[in-house]
């Protein structure tokens, strides 16, 4: 059967226009996040039914993978206050960073080695020490990015809103659908705050305490002004993020809903929990 070795950057950037993540495009064709890079990354041929299977799946026709696209601009992975937190483009990350999503994902971060991330961003061992001095440095790398990413979009998020319902509404939105389609790197973070050394940990725990401070304050008040209802605000903010930040142990790119659909059903949860009046859990 014919095969087709330069797809692969085609292949990548059909991907990134679609909104889908790697790991979205390898679980609905049924390979691994690592064998998907490799298709990306020209190092394994398609065959002509894959190439077919993956053009459906991005909706595309198959002959637009066989040439060159036009590259998507990187910059927009990370939306500035005025940008769409809604736009996911695929982060640009090395492949070392990239090998360690996989890794830690499928490992947890104790369970994994630098000679897995290496075998795993088809290198050398000797390879990533290069550019990144241990698999603490790896982690926290992942972990600074996660934060930056996700608080530029909650402040886009936030400063997108009126009243303060509004923007806790969109705030839950946003940290809702980042934990949607950022899922690898949400799970990392939710899971792997216990493996972060001094002085990054220190560093990430004041990041995320921002988040929820923001959070806590538009619901703070939306209670004040008798949006909301509820005789505790600041706990309940609390418990809408966790609710959130569970989202990827079970969220699934195939499943019944969307992403965005996802997000939007949180946010409308948070409200409720709120104790909004129904004219405004109903927009």
């Amino acid at each position: 059967m014919p095969e087709h070795s330069g797809a692969g950057p085609a292949v990548r950037q059909a991907r990134m226009r679609s909104g889908l993540t790697l790991r979205a495009l390898a679980s609905a064709i049924g390979v691994s996040v690592g064998t998907m890079s490799a298709i990306e990354n020209g190092k394994v041929a398609l065959t002509i039914d894959r190439l077919t299977e993956i053009a459906r799946h991005l909706d595309v026709p198959p002959a637009h993978l066989l040439r060159p696209q036009p590259e998507v601009e990187e910059d927009a992975a990370v939306p500035t206050a005025a940008g769409d937190w809604r736009y996911f483009a695929e982060l640009d990350l090395d492949p070392a960073l990239r090998a360690a999503v996989e890794v830690f994902t499928e490992m947890g971060y104790h369970g994994a080695t630098m000679r897995l991330v290496a075998t795993a961003a088809d290198s050398s061992v000797a390879g990533i020490y290069h550019y990144h001095r241990s698999k603490q440095h790896l982690l926290a790398t992942l972990m600074d990015l996660t934060l930056h990413d996700l608080e530029s979009r909650v402040i886009a998020a936030d400063a997108e809103g009126g009243a303060p319902a509004e923007r806790f509404m969109r705030m839950v939105e946003a940290v809702a659908l980042y934990h949607t389609m950022r899922r690898d790197l949400a799970f990392i973070s939710a899971t792997e705050m216990r493996s972060l050394e001094e002085p990054d940990r220190s560093r990430i725990v004041a990041m995320r305490r921002r988040l929820q401070d923001r959070l806590d304050a538009a619901a703070v008040a939306a209670t004040e002004d008798g949006t909301f209802t509820t005789a505790h605000p600041r706990d309940t903010a609390r418990a809408v993020a966790t609710m959130c930040m569970a989202l990827p142990y079970w969220f699934s790119a195939t499943g019944p809903m969307s992403a965005g659909e996802v997000a939007r059903q949180y946010a409308d949860h948070a409200l409720a929990m709120m104790q909004a009046p129904p004219r405004v859990q109903g927009h």
